[in-house]
């Protein structure tokens, strides 16, 4: 005979009745002691230790992932495709400027796409969001929440890129970054100013 313990598949759609015996032959069980407990029929029991099971859900359990991770991205395009998308880029591009060379003869080539050209189109984004640039005589628009989303797209731009940038390349970020976060210290500080200043009382005779 071999030592092999077996273990039985048990049917749990039993009828209402059955389940019912069951549930009250446990609690009966359980409120007993263990010289009081009768032998379960049927022979021996196995008893299964819960602790290697639950460490071994732990082990099995996947390990928690961002919200990119969960996402489910499609396949990035092959090289081939990258090249052919980037061939009619830059010939669509080219169309593009020969038009408008030919309604502006004057006009020049324009600047070419640079990271010190990608840094300042942040900058100058951060600065009109905070109002600067405004003409004379106007009120200037203010958007603080786009401004500070700004500002964070430079920081995450900063730390992606560290270690990766020239000397000047870093040094022209830093001071950029520097620039529109010490705007918006000052302008979030007028802004609470003028929260805490009382309204002002309406004239004599005006309510």
């Amino acid at each position: 005979m071999s030592d092999t313990p077996k273990f039985e598949v048990i049917d749990r759609r039993k009828i209402k009745a059955e389940e019912e015996n069951e549930t009250s032959h446990a609690e009966a069980s359980a409120s007993a002691t263990p010289a009081e407990q009768p032998a379960a029929s049927g022979g021996p029991r196995l008893v299964v230790n819960d602790a290697p099971r639950e460490t071994a859900a732990k082990e099995a359990a996947p390990e928690p992932t961002s919200a990119a991770q969960e996402t489910e991205l499609p396949p990035p395009p092959t090289a081939e495709e990258s090249s052919k998308q980037k061939a009619a880029y830059d010939a669509s591009s080219q169309r593009l400027e020969e038009l408008i060379r030919a309604q502006n003869p004057g006009a020049g080539a324009p600047p070419p796409v640079t990271f010190d050209a990608l840094v300042q189109q942040f900058y100058i984004s951060a600065m009109i969001q905070m109002g600067a640039g405004t003409q004379e005589g106007q009120h200037p628009r203010v958007d603080i929440l786009g401004a500070r989303n700004t500002i964070d797209l430079l920081a995450v731009l900063s730390e992606k890129t560290k270690g990766n940038l020239t000397e000047a390349e870093d040094r022209m970020l830093q001071s950029v970054l520097f620039d529109v976060r010490m705007a918006f210290l000052e302008l979030t500080s007028m802004i609470s100013m003028q929260a805490m200043q009382p309204p002002i009382p309406p004239p004599a005779g005006k309510k």
